[in-house]
């Protein structure tokens, strides 16, 4: 691996920052968005049980922000009663729709991170390639002592353009995979917040009234 390197040259450098930068993130939200984490399957209907007649005390609320994403959306509307039971119906659609962004701006985070590795890796690749380029070319110049005269500024020139190219792509194809993935488990986190903020919205309103 090392002679991979010192065989690519310099160009190879920015690729690898980037494809440990990449790892990191990919590591990252694999573990922030998992499902517990997140939405658990059960967690609205038990929030909902706790409060089939009253708002739970503000401990139980305080429980239910720290469980997962969910909750703390769910914690939010519950705050909201407590502090006025006779808050109107678009009062509590905006605190939870409030929370709901909050939750939705950490869902997301790093993606758009993600997304520029895998768009600038192959341009960072092509830039090695270019320099590989230049360097064959200068190899071949008249000013040298002839053209073909200096093949191993030849084979390296060659080695900086090939290496740069392969490693821009095996960095950038994984990192579009990936985001490609976490949007898409974001996306649907984001449905699974909406709907249940819905129900719980109908919920709350029960409450309010009695």
């Amino acid at each position: 691996m090392l002679s991979i390197i010192q065989a690519a040259g310099w160009p190879i450098w920015p690729l690898i920052a980037c494809s440990i930068l990449a790892l990191a993130l990919v590591i990252e939200r694999f573990l922030s968005l998992k499902t517990a984490r997140v939405a658990p399957p059960k967690l609205l209907d038990e929030a909902l049980a706790v409060s089939r007649t009253s708002v739970p005390a503000p401990d139980v609320v305080s429980q239910l922000e720290q469980n997962s994403a969910l909750g703390e959306v769910l914690a939010s509307g519950f705050r909201a009663l407590n502090a006025d039971p006779r808050c109107s119906e678009s009062d509590l659609r905006a605190t939870l729709e409030g929370s709901g962004r909050a939750v939705a701006h950490r869902l997301e985070r790093y993606l758009a991170a993600l997304a520029t590795i895998a768009s600038a890796a192959p341009l960072l690749g092509l830039l090695g390639t270019v320099i590989g380029m230049i360097e064959i070319f200068g190899a071949q110049a008249p000013g040298s002592a002839g053209a073909g005269s200096n093949p191993a500024q030849l084979a390296h020139g060659i080695s900086v353009a090939l290496y740069n190219t392969a490693f821009g792509l095996i960095v950038a194809i994984p990192a579009l995979i990936f985001w490609r993935y976490f949007r898409a488990r974001v996306d649907a986190y984001l449905l699974t917040l909406e709907l249940a903020s819905e129900r719980f919205l109908r919920h709350l309103n029960g409450l309010r009234r009695a």
